[in-house]
């Protein structure tokens, strides 16, 4: 079930995204303290967010920058300030688009789902691979959780690329083995045993524990 972050300060219209979503098997938050959104954001990991752009104490503006600094999940301004000025400036940000209040639920609810399958039906062969709030740039090899980046080798990149990419699936060491080692040559699979063992380290420092799962005689997972 994919999860949205309602930033909205209008109870009315919050609740009518919710109850659309709800409808059409989408889980929902909403913000509560609008002072701590990036703390929701981290706590829920949202596969996307509904940002409008005033709100109280700071602008969605403001939270849509702090949310680019560590993630690429898609945003979804609604706003009744749908002056073309504000529209660019959103998209400039980063938004992935913009609904102009007063909106229809259900043009609403089809631009959520056109986001939702843009970034993570394709996983595979997206910039951006997502699980457990762990965000994997696949264009610079970098992992962020919490809005740190979590230092990574070239075959630990290599290792969670590959098992991101089949998630909820076991990757054989063979499949793991042939990624990291384009090579006819052989390699020890001790080797690769290590590389998994740093990584995990590294995860579970982080606070990613138990991320990677071994399946005895077969292989890994994320799931």
């Amino acid at each position: 079930m994919y999860r949205v972050l309602i930033v909205e300060d209008d109870r009315s219209i919050a609740e009518l995204v919710l109850e659309k979503a709800q409808m059409w098997n989408i889980d929902c938050r909403c913000v509560e303290n609008f002072r701590e959104v990036m703390t929701d954001f981290t706590e829920y990991r949202p596969h996307l967010v509904l940002l409008d752009i005033g709100l109280p104490v700071l602008s969605g503006y403001h939270w849509c920058r702090e949310i680019r600094k560590v993630s690429q999940v898609p945003i979804l301004f609604l706003s009744s300030a749908s002056d073309n000025m504000n529209v660019v400036m959103a998209m400039n940000m980063g938004a992935d688009g913009f609904i102009a209040k007063p909106f229809d639920g259900a043009v609403l609810i089809a631009k959520m789902q056109a986001l939702l399958r843009r970034a993570y039906d394709f996983a595979g062969s997206a910039s951006l691979l997502e699980h457990r709030g762990a965000f994997l740039n696949t264009d610079d090899g970098t992992l962020t959780y919490r809005e740190e980046n979590i230092p990574l080798t070239k075959n630990e990149y290599r290792i969670l690329l590959c098992l991101m990419e089949s998630k909820g699936k076991t990757v054989s060491r063979e499949k793991l083995m042939e990624r990291l080692w384009k090579t006819q040559q052989f390699v020890d699979e001790n080797t690769l045993t290590v590389n998994v063992n740093r990584l995990r380290k590294k995860l579970d420092a982080a606070g990613l524990t138990d991320f990677i799962t071994t399946k005895i005689g077969v292989g890994y997972l994320v799931e």
